[in-house]
């Protein structure tokens, strides 16, 4: 196990679910965390917690990933003391709809593109240069298994997800001739804020996508991908897929009577 401790993670999307639980898991192995999300007041607040909980430095950024100007000066004018980034958890990304293709909403397909894919491209366009400098360091693309499969109405979120998976498997080839390692951690069904954000404040129906389902926890993801971070450097775990144990595919979970 490689010791990330005073190394510095940075976490995009950090202020719930899956990036919070990054946080937290990052901080329990004493490392510094970049944590940036576009809510101010969950990200003032994470950093509160983590810093109470854990001891350990936290620099809290607000930032929204589809901005590319912000993106830039976001990372280019870090202090110096926060600029050696050792791991990238590109965890910013959302959903929106389950309509069909032809009914779908354009707002929404921007937004899912512009996050999703823009926003991973524009951050790690921003930090990767440093990692291959200095010759080492993890990026870690949450994925989805909607990257792998599709699913009805997913399509525009499918086709982002599928994008994920090709730029993670293009940047490893670019990445091959230098010691920057180049993960994905696609999760099945988790129970955060996801479907909350796809129905837009719908709880109803939201709720009924984990009914009847153990679902994944964050802290499950979590720790998938601090296993990826923490392998020793010769190491790389190029795609871990984890799914609840009643979900075999997009389309097929076991749901209790």
């Amino acid at each position: 196990m490689t010791s990330l401790k005073d190394r510095i993670v940075l976490i995009t999307g950090a202020s719930s679910g899956i990036g919070a639980a990054c946080a937290h898991a990052f901080a329990q192995l004493g490392s510094r965390l970049i944590i940036s999300a576009r809510r101010k007041e969950r990200i003032e607040a994470l950093v509160r917690e983590i810093k109470e909980k854990h001891k350990t430095d936290v620099l809290g950024v607000q930032l929204d990933v589809q901005k590319q100007p912000d993106v830039e000066s976001a990372f280019s004018t870090l202090p110096k003391e926060w600029q050696e980034i050792e791991v990238l958890v590109n965890n910013a990304g959302l959903s929106r709809g389950l309509d069909k293709l032809h009914e779908g909403k354009i707002a929404d397909w921007e937004e899912m593109i512009d996050t999703n894919i823009k926003g991973l491209l524009y951050v790690s366009r921003a930090v990767i240069p440093g990692m291959v400098a200095r010759g080492h360091g993890t990026v870690i693309n949450i994925g989805s298994i909607a990257g792998q499969e599709v699913y009805p109405g997913g399509n525009v979120y499918c086709a982002t997800k599928h994008a994920v998976d090709a730029i993670t498997r293009g940047l490893r080839f670019d990445l091959v001739d230098s010691p920057v390692r180049v993960c994905t951690v696609d999760p099945g069904l988790v129970q955060t804020e996801f479907s909350i954000v796809r129905f837009r404040g719908d709880s109803e129906r939201a709720e009924s996508v984990y009914k009847k389902i153990q679902a994944l926890k964050p802290e499950d993801v979590a720790e998938a991908v601090v296993f990826c971070a923490t392998r020793p450097p010769h190491v790389q775990l190029a795609q871990v897929l984890i799914l609840p144990t009643a979900q075999a595919s997009t389309t097929l979970v076991h749901r209790k009577p």
